[in-house]
């Protein structure tokens, strides 16, 4: 089993550090938990091992918002203070302070 702390956290702002994008972390598995068409269809020069953490982001680039799965090897902390300007951040987050998001509370049965 794998016990490996995820380097990052919920609601961090982060960016890619391969290609220019960056997003907000909303979810976390602690390993690779997608289809093997989609690891195949990561490039094979930066392919990642899939027994690290992967993120789901709410992610954004110079022209499009969209969720992107990326794994830890791939990101690294964004220093911008910046918003990201994802239109689904307001879902899923209430507040934000330079670099970080908090999470809405979560209303269940």
């Amino acid at each position: 089993m794998n016990d490996r702390i995820a380097k990052f956290a919920i609601g961090q702002v982060v960016k890619h550090r391969v290609y220019p994008f960056r997003g907000v972390i909303f979810d976390v598995d602690p390993e690779f938990a997608n289809t093997e068409e989609y690891w195949q269809s990561i490039p094979a020069a930066i392919r990642p091992h899939k027994d690290q953490p992967f993120y789901h982001l709410l992610a954004e680039n110079e022209q499009n918002a969209y969720v992107a799965y990326v794994s830890e090897q791939n990101l690294l902390p964004d220093e911008t203070g910046e918003p990201v300007g994802h239109p689904q951040t307001g879902l899923i987050f209430e507040d934000f302070q330079p670099g970080q998001y908090k999470l809405r509370p979560r209303i269940t049965h």
